[in-house]
């Protein structure tokens, strides 16, 4: 694929789920607006509590197939190999419904400890055990996301989200309103059984299903397992990390100050991880398809680096100018204490961009190892700065925690990335990182110091420049 033809490709895949996830982000908005009207804070908060739980089962037992079996999915693409592409894509539909079943298991087993642990009691085991059904609902989801995602079929895969998503919702409402708290529940089993539906009605025919024995499955499928197993440890040393300083917060300020943490933190690393989520879809299937490339591998990685930048820079300062406008509409007037925090996590942003884009290269390599131990250094190394930084400088620290923790995970990727794989990056690539940096650091200043013309006039030539060169690499 030529580099003018692989940047228009980005561009469509962004701009197909970006629009997925800004819809996701209405409905949820919708549904949660509709729990607190018609059922109040108690809805909110069973609702915050089945799906921790949910989430945190989905977790442990899907054993991370969901992004890591795209990585063979790809590779079979790029062989072009009809016959393997089918064992595959059999071999991954297998072992989600197996995982699926294991996770439904477990969730019974473990529903009176979870009614326990979460309620004081043993009055929602039952409740519990009805999560299983969600829990085999979202692995065979999962597969489906996977097939299509590994094949490169956007478009269906966003159709998929889409239906399930706004077919959830729709079927949510009249339940929230007739059963109000004791529609909680049930909500929750319609929607996975809709993204569900919508994965199984919309999955892929194009390579039916083929004769694999029990054995081959497990030995194909031992490689996106392993790989799984990495990525789902590192997942839950972040949670735990996390787990750890909002329980330290709790204690030593309060739990105020644990709302303006998670307020800042959805605002900075949530919303902006949707530019992220979107780039991802297309960028992962298609570094795996190369990952035996050295050549083809800095050449995909220097020309994702570089669309990273040129979508991101002029969303990032509209986002720093309507930085008080953004927190009165999401929350209220009480949380603008955490308008610096979010200011130069901002900033901290730019960072994050270049490790994520250098970080893939590790799943598409299916380098599990390397993977864990740099998520657990940025684990660690996040919790240690927050901490810090927020007996120094209050919520203000958690801006600059977040800004240091970007930057010394880039420093762990990049050794990974330069020194472990021998690879290089563009020298573009560096000019434009510092080139986003200066500007979004720019900006930060200007507006702390109500420089409000020079501010609204950067961003205008910003802005202006960013769509220039988007334009002509759109048509080239």
């Amino acid at each position: 694929m030529k580099r003018e033809g692989m940047s228009r490709v980005v561009l469509k895949a962004m701009g197909i789920f970006g629009g997925v996830q800004v819809l996701n982000i209405l409905c949820s908005i919708i549904r949660t607006k509709l729990v607190a009207l018609w059922i109040g804070p108690l809805g909110v908060g069973l609702f915050g509590l089945f799906n921790q739980a949910l989430e945190m089962i989905n977790i442990a037992t899907n054993l991370g197939v969901r992004n890591s079996s795209v990585r063979d999915i790809s590779q079979a693409v790029e062989q072009r190999d009809s016959t393997l592409i089918a064992r595959i894509v059999t071999v991954v539909r297998r072992w989600s419904l197996w995982l699926g079943l294991g996770g439904a298991l477990v969730t019974v087993a473990i529903a009176p400890m979870l009614s326990r642990f979460t309620f004081g009691d043993f009055n929602h085991v039952w409740s519990f055990v009805a999560l299983a059904v969600a829990v085999l609902f979202m692995a065979l989801t999962n597969g489906e996301y996977a097939v299509l995602q590994g094949l490169s079929k956007l478009k269906r895969l966003a159709r998929v989200t889409v239906s399930g998503t706004v077919g959830g919702l729709l079927i949510s409402i009249p339940l929230f309103y007739f059963l109000r708290e004791r529609s909680v529940l049930p909500s929750i089993l319609a929607y996975a059984l809709c993204v569900v539906v919508a994965a199984l009605v919309l999955r892929d025919k194009e390579y039916p299903t083929a004769q694999v024995t029990r054995r081959e499955t497990v030995k194909m499928g031992a490689g996106f397992i392993k790989l799984g197993i990495y990525m789902t440890l590192g997942s839950f040393v972040s949670m735990i990390a996390s787990y750890v300083f909002v329980s330290w917060l709790n204690t030593y300020s309060g739990t105020e100050s644990v709302g303006f943490y998670q307020a800042g933190y959805t605002l900075v690393d949530k919303y902006a991880g949707l530019v992220f989520a979107a780039l991802g879809m297309e960028f992962y299937p298609r570094l795996a398809r190369v990952a035996s490339s050295a050549k083809r591998l800095r050449v995909f990685v220097s020309h994702e680096i570089n669309i990273a930048f040129m979508v991101l820079t002029p969303c990032l300062l509209t986002f720093i100018l309507l930085r008080s406008q953004l927190v009165w509409l999401l929350y209220s007037e009480q949380f603008q204490v955490i308008i610096t925090y979010i200011s130069w996590g901002v900033v901290g942003t730019v960072l994050r961009a270049m490790s994520w884009c250098l970080a893939f290269v590790m799943l598409a390599k299916g380098d599990g190892k390397a993977f864990l131990i740099t998520e657990s250094i940025s684990a660690v190394t996040v919790l240690a700065l927050n901490v810090v930084c927020y007996i120094l400088w209050g919520v203000d620290g958690l801006g600059y925690s977040y800004l240091s923790a970007y930057a010394i995970y880039l420093i762990v990727v990049a050794v990974v990335y330069f020194k472990v794989y021998n690879l290089k990056l563009s020298a573009k690539c560096l000019r434009n990182l510092a080139a986003t940096l200066f500007v979004c650091v720019a900006m930060v200043l200007l507006v702390q110091n109500n420089a409000w013309i020079i501010a609204i006039s950067l961003f205008v030539i910003v802005s202006i420049i960013s769509l220039i060169i988007a334009y002509r690499t759109w048509k080239r």
